[in-house]
């Protein structure tokens, strides 16, 4: 008997494994064709990529600016590619670097008057499509799939 039962649950852990992998892959497939679907918008469009719109989205965020370090963190990308997208939007005046006032020797980021009058044109085109790519979905699925990642986020912040 004690055996039937270590079966039946081995069974169900690979059933659980199988569905969490399908959930995950499902979660992923949905986020890469939105992703896919701005970042071409965006090109089109302002002829920015979707990197440096994110960019300009934290920074939206923190109007007294974000050390290189925070950005990177924040993004989850190299401090490289940070430098690398801060040159960019640095040469088109959309950003600029300012001595941190806490280090001396570091640099935070902060929009300029510019980069915060197009991150705004962008940002509400930007809402627009995601609500167009999302249409579909009732506003009460919406709500109970917030619900549902919420929790998952949390609990995949406090599990081991």
């Amino acid at each position: 008997m004690e055996d039937e039962e270590q079966l039946d649950l081995a069974s169900r852990l690979t059933q659980d494994h199988h569905q969490s992998l399908k959930l995950w892959l499902r979660m992923l497939s949905c986020t890469v064709k939105i992703e896919n679907e701005i970042r071409s918008r965006l090109r089109a469009t302002f002829g920015i990529t979707l990197p440096r719109f994110d960019l300009m989205a934290q920074l939206e965020r923190y109007p007294q600016g974000l050390r290189m370090g925070e950005l990177s963190k924040r993004m989850m990308v190299t401090g490289g590619n940070i430098t690398g997208i801060t040159d960019q939007l640095e040469q088109e005046k959309l950003v600029v670097r300012v001595p941190d006032p806490k280090d001396g020797r570091a640099y935070s980021v902060k929009l300029t008057a510019a980069g915060r009058k197009a991150f705004a044109t962008m940002a509400e085109v930007h809402e627009g499509w995601i609500a167009e790519l999302l249409q579909d979905v009732s506003g009460a699925d919406k709500a109970r799939l917030i619900e549902l990642l919420s929790e998952m986020k949390h609990k995949l912040r406090t599990e081991p």
